[in-house]
């Protein structure tokens, strides 16, 4: 008798396969699959600590921020070194905005 879970896990193992694949294969979607996988442990990591298990969704959710905030590290810095060049401008100006 064949159990119905084997298939759903072929599914599952070809699904896997094939994302795994094409990220290798492909730059692009490489870099928006690591993204993808980054957004998906901080969203599995909330959703743990909101279903009750605080300690396993806190840490997923950590890695997940540590590896987002890597993966957009190329964004992240030039749009801070513009904001720190804003403030100063402003600050020689004697003008506070805030």
């Amino acid at each position: 008798m064949r159990n119905k879970n084997s298939k759903g896990l072929a599914i599952l193992l070809i699904a896997l396969g094939a994302l795994i694949l094409l990220g290798k294969l492909t730059p692009f979607l490489g870099s928006l699959f690591g993204l993808l996988i980054a957004v998906a442990m901080v969203g599995l990591g909330y959703y743990g600590i909101k279903q009750g298990n605080a300690f396993f969704g806190w840490v997923i959710l950590i890695i997940g921020l540590i590896v987002l905030i890597s993966k957009l590290a190329w964004l992240i810095i030039p749009v801070l070194g513009i904001g720190l060049i804003i403030y100063g401008i402003s600050t020689l100006k004697g003008r506070r905005s805030y």
